[in-house]
């Protein structure tokens, strides 16, 4: 850019630079500067955005060195370069540098607070957190005289505190506001991060308040008072300050650094040299790559979500582009507003939220771009102003902007009571349907259907179906029309029934075009007529000849016209072209073959001279532009393009041959001309396939050559254009053509040109079809004509559309989607139909499948193949129905029996029909239906006889029976039978009330229908009400009071609420019912089983439910006198989303930071896809601040860090599952970390989960997720040594854990880790799981307590033990090398089941050893511990099983499994809680599967090492279960075993082995009791599909 490379002083020396050049008194990096945009919610916007990154900008470098003596030679060669930092010139012409320095903090552990080591190190400074040395200045000799004062200094641990010293420098020492801030941070150590130190973790620190707090001389005053900060802290303070760090390291800790750097938008990693001399080559090389980076992020109001695009339209991942510096880089911004804030609509957020400034910036300016951006949350003026009860809401409800709103208790339609007729469906049969919706749809409230298929089915009672209309030609509606509302409607110009007439008066009119021309006659041969001003008679698309007359035979072609001014009548001719027919159809086998169609061309008028009409076909026209196959984009790189030409010679006989002398030589010919010709094209290859063909077979014609031609897609136009030229000058280079004939097609579309030579009438148009395998069943193509540059023709008939059918010989169906048959006639022959459209063989395959109906009780399954002989056109398939057993006929309630059948695998062309699947149902007995004629009926005290109807549907022609009681009647206490005689519908019950002893009194009684014969069912309404009022029509009170029955709730309805819960509510009867009861029952289960609920109100919540389940319910209520009327059966199907969570887990790491993790769902339902974590700081229930949300779209990472979070504030996190039905319910617990116990272990980050800020805005969580490694404080050892096959962590905290009232264990032993399952695929058996990672490393961490019995010189525990399944009866044991003031001689490593076993490692440098002649499913204590010379260290303790799908057959296989699918699974983790030096709480969840109604647990507690064994038993069945165990000894391992019980047996057990540890060290903060764990779970011995070793684990995280 010539403006900025011009580096103009002033505004005139601005202007003088060039044009274009504007002066602004600032100079700006950024623009546009400012913008104001407003935004609907949901609406996007973009905004193209330009930065400018000079060649040479402002730079302040800042250099932070670590001060620790191991990096006194690095600053004595530092010292030394001080005449070789004129280096900064050359990066910059306007620069600043400056210096600062850091150890660590002083206190202890970090620091040897001892006084007398004031001064560490001979010539050394007393120890320090940070200092700022040097300010940035431009001045190198102050910079230099200073450096060489500086002396070394140090500390204890070899991780530094140069996190605070970062922090410190973000501000406050010299940055300059619209420089490039570098930071460049040098040490040959790690650091040390948030809550990393036993005294942050024993809670003696605050964290980190991310301010300034350096002195006058520069020093850093905090550091003892407050936490290091941690990386998401520096991520996010670095940036709102522009500060690119340098890490310039060695190679101790270069890997450390290199992960550092993942976390932030821009940094960089220099490896240094132990004596760092080549600090300035690393930081120039690092500079340059950092030129050329820049990271856009955006500072916006939370309404608001923003992307940063490159000008490809590709996203840029963390909004990090390469510009060039002196260059102008362009990038787009894509802000959109949400449509929610949280979980609310974001016009209902807070103004602040929803407007505001959006800042967007590069991380290396401060420059930006400010866009003012509001949220619109428009309103209706027609909400001010309603029409109360309008008339077009029936009255029911209000008209507001047009829609009603109606009135509680009114259905949604405002047109009738949606009490009263929610269930009354004979409002949804058609006049002409017996079916509610004719079987098609769902019946709503006053009688709206809605259809199941609004594609196919329409109509007010889904009669219609659009595939039904009349057909022409095999079409429907002719293709020029839709079928809607069972009629043909037809496009415009055609009429009929199936639109098969055209009523166009086309065929009456002069179609030579006479009357589109007169006007132009007119004005060019007499100067008349509408155009005969000169300039609209120019605008003409043809000239006229003038002639003496016109010849007989061209006068048939004439035109004539009267003119009205002179009385004479003229004569002329015209010539047109066009197409012949409009509309073409063809089956797909006719046209598929030759994959081309010869569509006629015709031309009318004169025949002399030559036409030429170009014209272009396009594929799919039917297609909309969003259609998901026009959305597939062609490949842009080669495609083929066939290209057809005429050549100007006759064709031959020897063409026709496939290998000829003549073909040969005439192929090289084409083959020469037309790659010289195409050459031009960019990509372009050599032409190929290229064939010879004529018109007319015999006759001597012109040759047609086909060839193709290979090129980029969008070079189509240009191949198009450089084809027509030379068509035109009739050669192509040396190859003569023939003038006004080409075709250039590619896989989608083609244009080419046809002549009328003299003479020539007719024609044929070569038009390409495109006929693909992926087409649909019906395809359109349009072929249209475009001009005539060459003749005088006008174009007729532009268009010919032609619609290809895949046509498909026979077509199979069932004629109905479902049929009945009585289970008595032993047989259901079901017919299969064939329409034949080709006559000939056709087959087609059937299968039947369970439904209700089950194979070998109900009938017996069948399945093969129908073959069709040529003109059959039906089939039957006999299915054989069983009799019921005697156990099936006394069931009360039978559950409706049905099967499915479907036809497969159509052959010969066939297809499947409209009926692909047809459901059988098993009548059991005849289909008569009897019930109630009325829901209720009412009688006077003066009636002498009560009447009540009864009728029977369905097959009346047979005699049927039912018996019928009463219920609740004051007076009497009746019961009967009706019977019905063949073909008889309908038959009264009879009660006299005079044959009864006592008054006759007003009251309300229950009819009830039951025990139908052997020709009946029971239909729908089984009871009904019967009301006796008085004389004038009182219905008794007593009835529906303490003194009556209670009448039936109304309106029950039920909903599910979750795949475990259904509520039920109903609206209450008349009365003063004391309660109600609700029974509900699995769907096909007998009434009698069902469960009751008494309660209270109106609803019910029906909860411990089984996911996607079919239920059946009904209520009553009650009062003294008992049970009232029942309502009817409601239906309800409960859910298919997962259920909630497992227990949700926290492993406190300090105040504010903790590890959140739970259990998959026990009720997955299906794969879970993705988890939601929402936590929101609360106070008494209430939110006192925003919810925080966070994806994890990984369903194996159930695991959360979370930093950042207020000190002492209570949090409320839930935690839901997804999978492909949606999201399922939340589990929630409440936690205040400041409440929880310290943690006395460093912890380092952990790897592989998910790590959020609490406090940091959007932008930063993306840099926050995952990594497969991080950095790790080493304890101890300088370089530790990693062995063994290449690891991942497991993604879970491996530390101790306290319970309330523990302390630290000191020393090795003791610590052990969470459970993890490391599965390993079989190599001999089918059963893998592919998504299961071949190991898994479990990662301890080593206390930084120094061990007070280990002599020096005796090894520390080795850490990490990792074990690796080999197989099903060998793993690997791997460790690492532990720390050591001496050389490590060997290891042991001791396993052991029954009896100990040794291994012995002489070779110090094998890290590991194989273990084979395990047993499967057996648990190994493993113990590893290293050797010097000064003796053997501490163990290092774990426990594992190799749980083994291994063959029952095997003589691997442990003893057979008892258990079976009846029995119940294990119960859930043992939780352990230690209550006293000899007892202790044992809890554990109820079985994921229980197979039943668990009846107790039998928990066996047994000494590990042999002794009693103690039995307890443990009834109930709740959710969670616990036990105290007594008279437990310390110190002394215990196994125990929890078994579930049900009616069929016992499950497998729940195995944990717990010791209660006496605490006696020095430094125990509590010096009470500690309570260790390890928990296997072993599952039975059938086969299963994995190979799994499962960690056994001491201290699993605390539970809530």
């Amino acid at each position: 850019n010539y403006c900025f490379a011009a580096r103009a002083k002033s505004c005139s020396e601005c202007l003088q630079a060039g044009v274009g050049c504007a002066y602004c008194p600032d100079e700006s990096q950024v623009t546009p500067q400012q913008v104001t945009m407003s935004f609907l919610p949901g609406e996007e916007k973009f905004l193209d955005v330009e930065v400018f990154s000079p060649l040479k900008g402002p730079l302040d470098l800042y250099i932070l060195m670590d001060f620790s003596n191991s990096m006194a030679d690095d600053l004595d060669n530092l010292k030394k370069m001080g005449t070789q930092l004129s280096l900064v010139g050359e990066l910059s012409d306007d620069y600043t540098i400056g210096f600062g320095k850091f150890v660590d903090k002083v206190i202890e552990p970090q620091t040897d607070m001892r006084p007398s080591l004031a001064q560490p190190w001979p010539n050394s400074d007393p120890p320090f957190s940070f200092k700022n040395v040097i300010r940035l200045t431009n001045d190198l000799s102050f910079y230099n005289s200073e450096l060489q004062k500086e002396r070394i200094s140090g500390n204890l641990d070899a991780p530094e505190g140069g996190f605070d010293a970062i922090l410190q420098a973000a501000d406050k020492i010299g940055w300059r506001p619209l420089s490039t801030h570098l930071l460049v941070f040098s040490t040959e150590s790690a650091f040390h991060y948030e809550s990393d130190g036993i005294n942050v973790l024993s809670g003696i620190l605050k964290r980190n308040d991310e301010a300034c707090h350096l002195d006058a001389t520069g020093k850093y005053t905090e550091d003892t008072s407050q936490d290091y900060p941690s990386v998401p802290t520096l991520v996010r303070v670095l940036g709102e300050n522009n500060i690119i760090p340098i890490f310039a390291v060695t190679n101790h800790s270069y890997t450390y650094y290199e992960e550092l750097k993942k976390y932030f938008p821009i940094a960089e990693v220099g490896l240094l040299q132990e004596d760092s001399g080549n600090i300035l080559e690393v930081m120039s090389m690092a500079f340059q790559r950092i030129r050329s980076k820049m990271s856009i992020r955006a500072e916006k109001p939370k309404a608001f979500e923003a992307q940063f695009l490159k000008t490809s339209g590709e996203i840029a991942q963390y909004g990090a582009f390469d510009f060039k510096t002196g260059a102008i880089g362009k990038f787009k911004m894509r802000l959109k507003a949400q449509q929610k804030v949280g979980e609310n609509p974001v016009c209902q957020s807070s103004l602040d939220d929803r407007a505001g400034n959006v800042k967007v910036k590069p991380t290396t300016f401060n420059d930006a771009v400010n866009v003012q951006a509001t949220v619109l949350c428009p309103t209706c003026d027609c909400e001010k102003a309603p029409s109360v009860a309008s008339p077009r809401c029936h009255g029911n409800g209000d008209l507001v902007c047009g829609k009603c709103q109606c009135y509680d208790g009114v259905s949604t339609y405002c047109n009738c009571s949606a009490r009263s007729s929610a269930l009354d469906t004979s409002l949804c049969i058609g006049p002409d349907s017996t079916e509610p919706c004719s079987g098609r749809g769902d019946c709503l409230e006053c009688g709206q259907c809605v259809c199941y298929n609004p594609d196919q089915f329409e109509g007010p009672y889904c009669q219609y179906d659009k595939t039904q209309c009349l057909r022409f030609g095999g079409f429907l509606c002719n293709d020029r029309g839709s079928c809607i509302m069972g009629r043909c409607v037809c496009t415009e110009g055609w009429g009929g029934d199936a639109c098969e007439c055209p009523i166009s008066n086309s065929t009456c009119l002069d179609t030579s075009g006479c009357e589109a021309t007169r006007t132009c006659v007119q004005c060019q041969a007499w100067k008349t007529g509408e155009k005969k001003e000169q300039a609209e008679c120019d605008k003409c698309p043809f000239r006229i000849v003038k002639v003496e007359e016109l010849k007989k035979e061209t006068v048939l072609d004439s035109c004539s016209f009267r003119d009205e001014e002179d009385d004479c009548t003229y004569y002329y001719t015209v010539r047109m072209v066009g197409f012949k027919e409009d509309h073409l159809s063809f089956l797909q086998s006719q046209v598929a073959g030759p994959n081309h169609l010869d569509t006629p061309m015709v031309r009318t008028g004169p025949p002399k001279g030559t036409d030429v009409v170009r014209w272009k076909v396009t594929d799919n026209v039917h297609r909309g532009p969003n259609h998901p196959l026009a959305l597939i984009k062609p490949n842009p790189r080669e495609n083929p393009f066939p290209i057809s030409l005429r050549l100007n010679r006759q064709f031959s006989e020897s063409l026709n041959y496939p290998v000829s002398k003549d073909g040969e030589q005439l192929r090289k010919d084409v083959s020469d001309n037309l790659n010289e010709v195409y050459k031009q094209i960019p990509g372009v290859q050599k032409v190929q396939k290229t064939t010879f063909k004529q018109k007319n077979a015999g006759k001597q014609e012109n040759i047609i050559m086909d060839t193709v031609l290979t090129a980029p897609r969008s070079s189509y136009p240009d191949i198009v254009k450089l084809t027509e030229k030379n068509v035109q000058s009739g050669n192509f280079h040396n190859l003569s053509v023939v003038p006004g004939y080409y075709t250039v097609a590619t896989d989608r579309e083609a244009t080419g040109a046809v002549e009328f030579q003299e003479g020539v009438e007719s024609l044929d148009v070569h038009v390409p079809l495109f006929v693909k395998d992926q087409d649909e069943d019906e395809k359109k193509l349009q072929v249209e004509a475009l001009d005539v540059p060459l003749g005088i023709a006008e174009i007729g008939k532009k268009f010919v559309n032609i619609t290809i059918t895949k046509d498909h010989p026979s077509i199979f169906t069932f004629l109905q989607d479902n049929y009945t048959y009585s289970r008595k006639d032993g047989v259901a022959n079901i017919p299969i139909a064939r329409e034949i459209r080709e006559d000939g063989r056709a087959q087609v395959s059937y299968r039947t499948t369970d439904h209700t109906a089950k194979d070998k009780k109900d009938y017996i399954t069948v399945g093969g193949d129908l073959t069709y002989a040529p003109g059959e056109t039906q089939k039957f398939v006999p299915v054989r129905l069983l009799e019921l057993t005697e156990k099936d006929g006394l069931l009360e309630d039978k559950q409706i029996k049905k099967f499915y059948m479907d036809l497969v695998s159509p052959q010969h062309g066939a297809k499947l029909g409209r009926y692909p699947r047809t459901t059988v149902t098993i009548a059991d007995l005849p289909s008569s239906q009897v019930m109630f004629k009325n829901p209720s009926q009412t009688f006077s005290t003066a009636d002498p006889v009560y009447k009540i109807p009864v009728i029977r549907t369905h097959n009346p022609g047979t005699p049927a029976t039912v018996r019928w009681r009463t219920k609740k009647a004051q007076r009497f206490d009746l019961s009967g039978t009706l019977k019905f005689d063949p073909k008889e519908t309908e038959k009264d019950i009879v009660i006299n009330p005079n044959t009864y002893p006592g008054p006759i009194k007003p009251e309300n009684f229950q009819l009830e229908l039951h025990d139908p014969g052997n020709n009946a069912t029971l239909g729908e309404r089984r009871s009904t009400m019967v009301h006796i009022t008085d004389k004038m029509g009182f219905i008794n009170q007593m009835a529906t009071s303490p003194g009556g029955h209670v009448l039936a709730p109304g309106n029950p309805r039920a909903k599910a609420t979750g795949p475990k819960s259904i509520r039920l509510n109903w609206d209450p009867p008349p009365g003063n019912p004391m309660g109600y009861k609700v029974k509900y029952w699995i769907y096909g289960d007998p009434e009698k089983d069902a469960t009751v609920l008494d309660v209270k109100t109106p609803q019910a919540e029906l909860t411990n439910l089984y996911p996607y389940c079919d239920y059946e319910m009904r209520v009553c209520g009650y009062n003294a006198l008992g049970d009232g009327y029942d309502t009817d059966i409601v239906p309800c199907q409960t859910l298919e989303d997962p259920g909630e969570p497992g227990r949700l887990a926290f492993n406190v790491i300090s105040p504010t930071v903790t590890q959140l993790s739970w259990a998959e769902p026990a009720e997955t339902n299906g794969n879970i896809t993705a988890y939601e974590v929402i936590y929101t700081p609360i106070n008494d229930d209430l939110p006192v601040g925003a919810a925080k949300k966070v994806y994890i779209d990984n369903p194996k990472k159930r695991m959360l860090l979370i930093e950042n979070l207020q000190t002492a504030q209570t949090y409320q996190y839930k935690v839901r599952a997804k999978n492909k039905m949606g999201w399922g319910p939340f589990r929630d617990a409440t936690i205040n970390l400041a409440s929880q116990p310290a943690r006395p272990l460093s912890v380092p980050i952990i790897p592989d989960i998910p790590i959020v800020d609490a406090e940091a805005g959007d932008e930063y969580d993306s840099y926050l997720m995952y990594t497969n490694e991080m950095p790790k404080t080493p304890g101890g050892s300088k370089t530790p040594s990693m062995s063994g096959d290449d690891f991942t962590m497991n993604g879970k905290w491996d530390q101790n854990f306290l319970f309330p009232g523990g302390s630290p264990s000191i020393g090795g032993g003791g610590l052990t880790t969470t459970d993890v399952i490391m599965r390993k695929r079989s190599e001999t058996r089918p059963y893998t799981d592919e998504n299961i990672r071949d190991s898994i490393v479990m990662g301890e961490v080593s206390s930084n307590f120094p061990d007070l019995a280990r002599s020096p010189g005796v090894p520390e525990t080795p850490s990490r033990l990792v074990f690796s399944a080999l197989g099903p009866t060998a793993l690997k044991v791997s460790w690492q090398e532990p720390h050591c003031e001496k050389d490590i001689l060997g290891y042991c490593v001791l396993y052991q089941l029954l009896d100990v076993k040794r291994v012995n490692v002489t070779n110090p440098a094998e890290n590991s050893v194989i273990i084979q002649d395990l047993l499967p499913n057996h648990s190994y204590l493993f113990k590893v511990k290293a050797q010097s010379q000064e003796g053997w260290g501490p163990e290092r303790e774990g426990v594992i099983t190799i749980e083994s799908a291994v063959d029952p057959r095997s003589p691997l296989s442990p003893v057979p499994s008892p258990f079976t699918l009846s029995t119940p699974s294990a119960p859930g983790p043992l939780i352990f809680t230690a209550l006293s030096p000899d007892s202790l709480q044992l809890s554990w969840d109820k079985p994921r599967k229980p197979n039943g109604d668990i009846l107790g647990y039998v928990v066996t507690c047994e000494q590990l090492h042999g002794g009693d064994v103690r039995s307890f038993q443990v009834n109930g069945d709740s959710s969670e279960t616990s036990l105290t165990v007594p008279n437990l000894t310390e110190n002394v391992p215990y196994k125990f075993k929890v078994q579930a019980r049900t009616t069929q047996g016992f499950g497998p057990e729940r195995e944990g082995i717990i010791t209660i540890e006496s605490q006696d060290g020095a430094l125990s903060q509590y010096n009470n009791q500690s309570i260790t764990r390890r928990e296997v779970f072993q599952l039975p011995t059938e086969v299963s599909t994995h190979t799994n070793v499962s960690h056994a684990m001491i201290n699993e995280p605390y539970f809530s």
